[in-house]
């Protein structure tokens, strides 16, 4: 017998240390080559190891969330080889950019419950002891999930999945056999003595105190009479029931003193790092305009109901784009990308709109290239495609990178005033509040209008407060006078 130490290979190109994400063995498990290791992520993606040899889990180094340097050891294989594997194991080049199908605590807790499976002689691949030290195995899944600047990776939870039971089957000759009570619930019942009130039992009781019990759904045969001759008085009702109702009430107002520790890694790790990144770099200004939109609900209503079978259902974001498109032009100080450490702001003629989408698996931010090149039919084909792809994983770094301004919408829940985080190395991100009539006044009269709240947030380093609000304006003017939207400038 013999060890084969399995040190994390390099798994992309200048990255120096990789984060744990999740553990598919135990120490003990035997494993079969190939088979799934550790899932470790970089800057740049998630990517599921496998094992390089087969052999018995000895050892394992590092808990999901522990950062891992490359060439560090990973974990130790007992294998059948005769000679002790120490060397550092390379990778043929850097991984795939992948995302994993599993999540963290379901991966853990499975691997956990697992039995370690029996390896006989003949399944089992050996190493010589003067072969070359097999490089290690890095599966790339279908699909990628990558987001520059915001949110690189994802992981998908996977929760183990419950095994149906199968039904009893009951012969058709022979009915099923109904349910008897048990012998102490038993009881014989004779007629009641007044036919407007249900007997329950043989307890002795008034006909007040019985139609009371049979009201409150108290089973007389359960209390204990203090009467005459043990008969149920009221007040024995209500002695049966404050203990009810105080037992009920003490569940709800009872004190808890519970804390549940939950570890942030993976997915989670990324977003609260490149929050605090982007507060901590970018000095953020808002700035918050209520829009009518009563106008441009009516098109959009119109459009939905005489659109053709093939085309998308239109929602607000695609008008709200276009109108991003036809003002960025003027304010390009708007649609650009900082590079504060060189000291360059680059402006952009191209129009590439990050989408923010809530997923499963945490904020995620497709974009949608070239957007003034595209109509309201295009732009909303496009967002329905990419959230489709995020929402299942299967997006690719290219559409989850490169985006010049950002629009985040909480939809239902948007909210009156929201202080959305700029995507950096973005300079604007526009927030899009609830949709709700509520009377205004317009040309002196009061009436009711669809009205809705834009909530931005700017670069100060780059937007002057000035510029933001005019264009903001511009965005507000085109949204409440749609027409607008269609015409050629």
């Amino acid at each position: 017998m013999g060890q084969y130490v399995f040190k994390l290979p390099d798994v992309g190109e200048g990255t120096a240390e990789a984060e744990i994400v999740a553990w598919h063995v135990r120490v003990g498990d035997v494993v079969e080559e190939d088979a799934p290791l550790v899932d470790v992520m970089t800057d740049k993606a998630t990517v599921e190891m496998t094992s390089p040899v087969a052999g018995k889990i000895v050892a394992i180094h590092g808990e999901p969330g522990d950062m891992a340097p490359v060439g560090g050891t990973i974990a130790v294989f007992e294998t059948e080889a005769d000679a002790d594997n120490s060397s550092p194991v390379h990778g043929g080049g850097g991984a795939s950019e992948a995302h994993d199908g599993g999540g963290a605590a379901a991966q853990t807790s499975d691997a956990g419950a697992r039995a370690a499976p029996s390896v006989s002689s003949a399944d089992s691949s050996p190493a010589s002891g003067g072969a070359s030290a097999p490089k290690p195995k890095i599966k790339a899944p279908a699909g990628a999930v990558w987001s520059e600047d915001a949110v690189q990776a994802a992981m998908q939870g996977a929760a183990p999945q419950a095994r149906p039971v199968p039904a009893a089957s009951t012969p058709a000759s022979k009915p099923a056999p109904q349910p008897q009570p048990a012998p102490s619930q038993a009881v014989a019942r004779p007629e009641p003595r007044d036919a407007a009130v249900k007997e329950w039992g043989q307890a002795q009781a008034s006909p007040a105190v019985r139609a009371r019990a049979q009201k409150l759904g108290v089973d007389l045969n359960q209390v204990r009479g203090t009467g005459p001759d043990g008969r149920i008085t009221h007040e024995d009702l209500d002695a049966v029931l404050v203990p009810a109702v105080g037992a009920r009430r003490g569940a709800v107002l009872t004190e808890k003193n519970g804390v549940e520790p939950v570890k942030v890694i993976g997915l989670r790790r990324k977003i609260a790092e490149k929050m605090q990144d982007a507060k901590r770099r970018i000095p953020h200004f808002a700035y918050v305009e209520e829009a009518d939109l009563t106008e441009l609900e009516d098109l959009r209503a119109h459009l939905n109901a005489t659109k053709r079978n093939e085309q998308p259902k239109l929602t607000l974001l695609p008008f709200l784009m276009r109108a991003l498109v036809l003002a960025l032009p003027d304010f390009p100080q708007i649609n650009a990308r900082f590079d504060d450490e060189q000291g360059v702001v680059y402006r952009h003629d191209n129009v590439d709109i990050g989408i923010a989408t809530q997923t499963e698996n945490g904020l995620i931010v497709p974009v949608v290239r070239h957007a003034e090149a595209r109509d309201v039919w295009d732009c909303a084909a496009e967002v329905a495609r990419l959230a489709a792809a995020v929402r299942a994983n299967a997006a690719t770094k290219d559409e989850l990178s490169g985006s010049t301004i950002t629009i985040t919408s909480l939809g239902a829940l948007g909210g009156i005033v929201t202080t959305p985080v700029i995507n950096h190395p973005e300079v604007a991100i526009i927030g899009v509040n609830k949709l709700v009539e509520r009377p205004v006044v317009k040309n002196g009269q009061i009436v009711v209008r669809k009205m809705m709240n834009l909530s931005s947030s700017f670069d100060h380093r780059v937007v002057d407060g000035y510029d933001a609000a005019a264009f903001i304006q511009r965005v507000k003017s085109l949204l409440e006078h749609p027409a607008a939207l269609f015409i050629e400038r």
